[in-house]
């Protein structure tokens, strides 16, 4: 059996073998049987591009579905283009372009970057364009 992690062997004596008695008395009970995605093989998250020490902290996040201010934006905005692509009423179409512009502009507030690397707000040739040929 290999040594317990961060020593917790030497701090509580005994620990492991409890540890390894309820394993097995869980074992010959059955309770390991027909779990979900048995026999499948595992698929580990791929975290090798998030530092060691942040590992958890991202993982906790993740599990309770809760989303980075940019991804979230990022998904607002996406969500608003889809319901704007459906969109037949000028005014609304108008209110929704406004919107996703405003989202992409707190998008933009949120990035530490230059502003070259902004992203450009979306529609506003085809708004210009449809308030020229209102007018006409």
């Amino acid at each position: 059996m290999a040594p317990a992690p961060c020593g917790i062997d030497r701090m509580f004596p005994g620990f492991e073998k409890l540890i390894e008695s309820r394993i097995k008395k869980a074992q010959d009970e059955g309770a390991f049987e027909n779990l979900p995605g048995s026999g499948q093989p595992l698929h580990l998250e791929d975290d090798l591009y998030i530092p060691e020490d942040l590992r958890m902290a991202h993982k906790v996040l993740k599990n309770a579905d809760c989303l980075p201010p940019e991804v979230q934006l990022r998904k607002e905005i996406r969500t608003t283009e889809d319901l704007l692509a459906g969109m037949t009423d000028t005014v609304q179409r108008y209110r929704t372009i406004k919107k996703i512009n405003f989202l992409i502009m707190k998008l933009n507030a949120l990035k530490d970057t230059n502003a070259a690397y902004d992203i450009p707000q979306r529609y506003y040739s085809e708004l210009v364009e449809r308030l020229g040929a209102d007018k006409a």
